[in-house]
């Protein structure tokens, strides 16, 4: 390619550059553009559409109008289920990762002398009654920011509810339960499908036609799965945690020298019969509220039913069978 061809392929291109440049200035004279004020589409804070739900309030919902007929026994199956591994539940009980929880409900907060409490939480004012409680079973973090406690939280209210008041069973100086107020009405299909509430230790079936049948083998298995952790069961065996269950059929109940029953339980009238013990096996903490027992219990009646035909066989003069 010459160069006057060079030449003229670049007037080319500058000639279409100034010819584009001037048709721009000429439009800007012909058409005056005016930049709008406010942009056409404000972001900022929007306002909820009418009839929109409002956000859940931050926090637990409150249990005073559960309390009254919160389950001790669901309450106990929860706290051993998760609470047992970090804290002990009988008077006196030695403090492990956590401090003892026995009588907690109306103590103070960081009651338990020796316990290393963090500050955050020693230093909280008033006693841990029905709503501290509940606040912090919600979300500990959250209810003493700082706190050396792991635990998630509970978020059913229900549940709450249950652990407090089987806690509140273990605690006999525990304030008197908050008033109710006006409980929420439940949905008319809920209720229709509610269960059936479990029955009162009065309503108990009667252990007495199983105890014919009943197999002392099996019984001393369930024993040792369940209960050996805590009772021995041999003839002038030490008591441990529990006391020492040997020839117990047809005793007293507190009836072991040394032992120290709780009150509640040294105080049941009559012998420990086959009925007593099929209640008391049945949930401990129904049978005697405020006992340090912490087994929930046995559900199965053949179970309860081969337990007792085993203790009845540590017996060198049995307890004749109903």
């Amino acid at each position: 390619m010459s160069s006057l061809e060079l030449n003229k392929a670049f007037a080319a291109v500058l000639t279409a550059g100034i010819t584009f440049m001037l048709a721009g200035q000429l439009g800007k004279v012909l058409v005056h553009g005016e930049r709008p004020h406010e942009s056409a589409i404000r972001i900022g804070d929007v306002a909820a559409p009418a009839g929109a739900p409002a956000a859940a309030p931050a926090g637990p919902e409150p249990i005073a109008g559960l309390l009254a007929n919160a389950s001790v026994e669901n309450g106990q199956g929860i706290v051993q289920k998760q609470c047992a591994a970090c804290h002990s539940l009988n008077e006196g009980g030695r403090n492990g990762i956590g401090p003892n929880l026995y009588g907690v409900v109306g103590a103070a907060h960081g009651h338990i002398e020796g316990f290393n409490y963090s500050a955050v939480l020693k230093g909280k004012p008033g006693p841990w009654d029905y709503a501290s409680l509940n606040e912090w079973l919600y979300k500990p973090s959250a209810y003493a920011p700082g706190t050396r406690m792991g635990y998630a939280g509970l978020a059913n209210t229900q549940q709450r509810a249950d652990v407090i008041a089987y806690l509140r069973s273990i605690s006999p100086k525990a304030p008197p339960l908050p008033p109710a107020g006006a409980a929420p009405a439940a949905a008319p299909a809920a209720a229709a499908a509610a269960p059936a509430a479990a029955p009162a230790a009065a309503e108990v079936p009667k252990i007495g036609p199983l105890m014919a049948a009943a197999d002392p083998e099996k019984g001393g298995a369930l024993f040792r799965r369940q209960c050996a952790v805590c009772h021995t069961a041999n003839e002038g065996g030490k008591s441990g945690v529990g006391p020492n269950l040997y020839d117990v059929v047809g005793k007293p109940h507190g009836h072991l020298e040394g032992f120290n029953y709780s009150a509640v339980l040294k105080g049941k009238p009559g012998p420990w019969n086959y009925e007593e013990l099929s209640a008391w096996l049945l949930a401990p903490a129904q049978y005697a509220p405020g006992t340090r027992m912490g087994f929930v219990g046995l559900k199965n009646p053949e179970d309860r039913a081969n337990v007792i035909a085993y203790l009845r066989s540590l017996s060198a003069n049995p307890l004749p069978l109903p």
